[in-house]
């Protein structure tokens, strides 16, 4: 064997071996979690105010052996499905149009004001009132324009989403090198639409992306507290449970949107290694 094949392989090894050893540790902090977890809920009276880990599995099962209808958006017609899968569907009529409208709205306008100093001096002061007013701030808004339903929770996941996209927008077009504007203006690139087209865009959208992808987890949380109100979904099943002395079904929806959350967050960040992949 060459030494060359050597050295291309040594990196593989040693990346296999760092999984291996994430893998590894991960398992072990899953079950110190899983201990604490059990050992704490022996420690408490009465039972149902912290349920261990098994009567929250128990709990979530049941979830998804009891059946609820969902009414499929736009045709309105009910199907039967898993509780637990019904209350997810109810929570994505929320969370993924306020998600998409937050974001494009939010990357518009952070690469504009990012873009043109003008616009940023006029903008910036009202960005920086509006800004530290929590999402959930917005709920009696919400309740008074859209009423308590879709639109409602949809409208404060918009205004979450839309900051924390406008930001990474704004500051990944702050990060694009004066260099790059140099070179394109060199090569023929005169008009603003065509150096934001052809520079500042691509230059900007790793940032961009990173915002939207930590946009995802922020939203989950707000969507949840947007249906505290009274939407339906996870969250108000949530509060709903917790109302009832139910904690154990409270807490399997927490987890619940947890696993939604991994899974969702996991195939966003290999779409994301695959997209930048050109990257260093």
């Amino acid at each position: 064997m060459s030494p060359e094949t050597k050295l291309s392989r040594t990196p593989s090894r040693t990346a296999d071996a760092t999984n291996i050893d994430r893998t590894v540790a991960g398992t072990l902090g899953i079950a110190c979690f899983l201990g604490v977890w059990s050992a704490l809920a022996t420690l408490v009276h009465p039972e149902y105010l912290l349920p261990g880990p098994l009567p929250v599995l128990s709990a979530l099962g049941a979830e998804f052996t009891t059946s609820a209808p969902f009414v499929l958006p736009v045709v309105g017609v009910p199907v039967e499905l898993p509780r637990a899968l019904t209350r997810l569907a109810q929570t994505s009529l929320h969370l993924v149009p306020g998600l998409v409208i937050g974001a494009f709205v939010g990357n518009a306008v952070g690469l504009l004001v990012g873009y043109s100093r003008r616009i940023d001096a006029t903008v910036t002061p009202a960005i920086r009132v509006l800004r530290p007013i929590p999402e959930l701030a917005w709920i009696a808004f919400a309740i008074v324009w859209f009423g308590i339903g879709h639109a409602g929770a949809a409208f404060i996941v918009a205004i979450g989403a839309l900051w924390i996209n406008y930001y990474g927008a704004y500051s990944g077009v702050h990060g694009v090198r004066d260099g790059y504007k140099e070179v394109a203006t060199s090569l023929g690139v005169r008009t603003h639409l065509g150096m934001l087209r052809h520079v500042v865009l691509p230059a900007a959208s790793p940032s961009m992306v990173t915002g939207f992808r930590t946009s995802i987890g922020r939203c989950l949380m707000i969507v949840v507290g947007a249906e505290l109100f009274g939407a339906p979904g996870v969250g108000y099943e949530i509060i709903n449970a917790s109302n009832n002395l139910d904690m154990a079904r409270s807490m399997a929806y927490m987890l619940l949107i947890s696993a939604v959350y991994i899974c969702v967050d996991s195939a966003y960040a290999m779409v994301e290694a695959r997209w930048f992949a050109w990257r260093p």
